[in-house]
């Protein structure tokens, strides 16, 4: 959008807000997003790790990124090997994000579809199975850009997470055309 060259000027700002991390994330976490759950083979296992740190990055090569704190476990694993797997939860499957979030839920198992080798959840939005194509430091987390070699998708209602809780998407009825994309 190109905007006109003479604008009143803008407002002043306002001062700075000091950076501590929980405010930091209480902010960030006025962003609205989708829940994944990362998974990746470990022995006869199956690790998975709950992350909304997830995001398209290019349809040329198709490629996605998962940011993962270098304490987790899922970092060490990701770092011995090439492959994981992006389940995005459907909204019945708050338990299932809980659970990989280190919350175990009693009487939850989880299950698995098995895709060249790599783990993903069943009952989920979206499937994606990536190869790591890289390994991008970024302060205390690690992107990990994954090669998408397969994904499949399901009418299904997504889980979001906004405000640092579970939400669900409300059913919004308008005209898509009115859309951008």
């Amino acid at each position: 959008m190109t905007l006109p060259a003479r604008q009143p000027n803008p407002p002043e700002p306002t001062a700075p807000v000091p950076l501590d991390p929980k405010r930091f994330r209480r902010t960030l976490g006025r962003f609205a997003t989708g829940v994944t759950v990362v998974t990746a083979a470990q022995g006869e296992g199956v690790h998975g790790m709950t992350a909304n740190a997830f995001m398209s990055v290019s349809l040329d090569p198709p490629l996605v990124a998962i940011a993962v704190d270098r304490r987790a476990r899922m970092h060490a694993l990701l770092d011995q090997q090439d492959r994981y797997g992006i389940s995005v939860l459907a909204r019945d499957q708050e338990a299932a994000a809980r659970h990989f979030a280190g919350k175990p839920q009693p009487g939850y198992i989880p299950t698995f579809q098995w895709v060249e080798g790599i783990p993903l959840l069943d009952g989920a939005v979206a499937h994606l199975a990536c190869d790591v194509w890289a390994r991008v430091p970024a302060g205390d987390h690690t992107l990990f850009i994954g090669h998408v070699r397969w994904l499949n998708y399901w009418d299904r209602e997504p889980l979001i997470f906004f405000g640092g809780d579970f939400r669900c998407l409300e059913v919004q009825f308008h005209d898509t055309s009115m859309w951008w994309w």
